[in-house]
């Protein structure tokens, strides 16, 4: 088995992807929402590129509701935001979300060729960890970034992956990428709550009153 870390999007190997397990991380705040919505019930998400998409799918689907975010904030005229504080039971058991972001539902589409794709943050990286291992295949961790640059917390998100996978499959071939991401964990180690204050999108976010979506 070989684990790869693209840093963002836009680094994705050129090569076809469709050998490859996926797994996601936009851990402020889309696989954190996604995780969320997932373990309260709702029936899917569906990833759009943009708000107009998000729409239109939303409209042909019928009862799905529509969330997302641009630059932090919520869109006029959607459901749902992009806090996982907001998907409750009450809000989207047995329902559809088509969800758009700004980054992680843009990397969720950039992977979909792969064989199989997922999301991971710090609230399910075992779970995703176990799932990967267990598919067999080689593993490409996306760091969704922040609007076409390197985030802090994905990176650090990413490497806590690696290792969870490398201990489960010690044999597994890690890449200059997924070593340097196992080394930027290192520093985080037991102390992941130092990234509320280190990783500039989660300062940003505690700016606009949503330290809450942070410690969540």
């Amino acid at each position: 088995m070989r684990v790869d870390v693209a840093w963002t999007p836009a680094a994705l190997p050129g090569a076809p992807l469709e050998a490859w397990t996926a797994i996601v991380i936009d851990v402020l705040r889309a696989s954190t929402t996604i995780a969320t919505a997932l373990v309260n019930g709702c029936a899917a998400i569906v990833p759009a590129t943009d708000a107009d998409e998000a729409r239109r799918r939303a409209e042909a689907d019928g009862g799905a509701l529509v969330a997302g975010e641009r630059r932090g904030e919520p869109l006029a005229g959607f459901d749902l935001g992009n806090s996982p504080l907001e998907f409750t039971a009450a809000r989207v058991a047995g329902r559809t979300i088509v969800f758009t972001t700004s980054n992680g539902t843009r990397a969720l589409v950039a992977v979909r060729g792969a064989a199989a794709v997922a999301v991971a943050g710090f609230v399910n990286l075992s779970a995703a960890a176990r799932w990967a291992v267990a598919a067999g295949r080689d593993v490409l961790i996306v760091c969704a970034g922040e609007r076409g640059a390197r985030s802090l917390e994905d990176e650090v998100c990413a490497g806590h992956l690696v290792d969870r996978i490398a201990a489960q499959r010690p044999d597994a071939s890690l890449t200059e990428a997924a070593r340097s991401a196992r080394a930027a964990a290192a520093a985080y180690a037991g102390q992941v709550g130092r990234l509320a204050r280190d990783a500039s999108w989660a300062v940003h976010l505690a700016s606009r009153g949503r330290a809450g979506d942070v410690e969540a």
